[in-house]
């Protein structure tokens, strides 16, 4: 797996949006917080573009992803927003380039579809917040991006007893993002293959019985019977099916996110965690994707490191 070169001082940082529409009002926060780590942003066209609700037409973002892929200079790509639209792209880029020259992708949610591509590639990722909104965030979420971007080791632990937690230690390459996106993806040239790799999902705003359908659609495609390991982050706002053209039912699902996913990988043996601080959450920490690391689960605590 290629680590594309870290950041230094003085470099430029371009900020693109390869799915919703977003201002530069709106990034105004992230330009501030590459300067005080004395990086340079360079704003893209999609950023303050409008067609519908996507950050210009899909020639348009297409055409500013691939100028900033190909630009020297830029030593990162920070997509400014998720929401839809990277899949409309993705066949449209050319990354010839980008292999022989990588540079750190960043983003997470709509842009597991470019983590998931690239991955394939062969080149690292970086599964992080994307700019809006990142003066909202917790204080790790900024400074784990910072870490990751200049190069420097540092490791996400947390306190767990979630009673689902499957214990264990394993090593392996880590991959994954956005459950609703990784189904989206099944079948096509940017599914991911997850055999002996360690698979992080969250996902935000969905119901229930999607959560099911999608996992049972992983598990079909053998996407979860041969993994290191699985870490769960935020599953945020997920929705029951309570109401029905309106009306309220005495139909709900009956498990929780959590739930569903672990009655999905039981059968199985390796490690399993929830609540990992990465997601649509508060607390979103940057994940470097394609980088081997070991993850380590007990009664108590939860340990990624390199």
């Amino acid at each position: 797996m290629q680590i594309p070169p870290y950041l230094k001082p003085g470099d430029t940082v371009a900020l693109v949006s390869t799915a919703r529409k977003i201002t530069e009002a709106e990034i105004q926060p992230a330009i501030d917080l590459l300067n005080s780590w004395d990086l340079k942003a360079l704003v893209g066209t999609t950023i303050g573009a409008e067609s519908n609700q996507f950050a210009g037409d899909d020639a348009l973002r297409a055409s500013d992803f691939q100028v900033m892929l190909d630009k020297s200079e830029v030593k990162a790509i920070w997509c400014a927003r998720g929401g839809y639209g990277t899949v409309r792209i993705i066949d449209k880029l050319d990354f010839s380039g980008f292999l022989k020259n990588p540079k750190w992708i960043i983003g997470y949610s709509d842009i597991t579809v470019l983590h998931s591509h690239i991955h394939k590639l062969g080149v690292a990722t970086l599964h992080a917040q994307m700019c809006l909104e990142i003066e909202n965030k917790s204080e790790a979420t900024r400074e784990t991006l910072r870490k990751a971007l200049f190069g420097e080791i540092y490791s996400i632990e947390y306190n767990s007893t979630h009673p689902l937690q499957r214990n264990g230690e394993v090593r392996g390459q880590l991959v994954g993002g956005n459950l609703s996106m990784l189904y989206s993806l099944c079948g096509s040239p940017s599914a991911l293959s997850t055999q002996g790799k360690i698979l992080f999902l969250e996902d935000l705003d969905e119901h229930l019985y999607h959560v099911d359908r999608m996992m049972q659609n992983l598990k079909r495609n053998g996407m979860l019977q041969d993994l290191a390991g699985l870490i769960v982050g935020g599953m945020s706002d997920m929705k029951d099916h309570t109401k029905e053209f309106g009306f309220a039912t005495d139909r709900p699902f009956g498990k929780t996110a959590e739930e569903i996913i672990f009655d999905t990988v039981k059968e199985y043996d390796y490690p399993v965690c929830f609540g990992f601080p990465a997601g649509h959450i508060l607390d979103n920490r940057a994940m470097v994707m394609g980088s081997e690391v070991r993850l380590f689960v007990n009664d108590k605590q939860v340990l990624l490191t390199n």
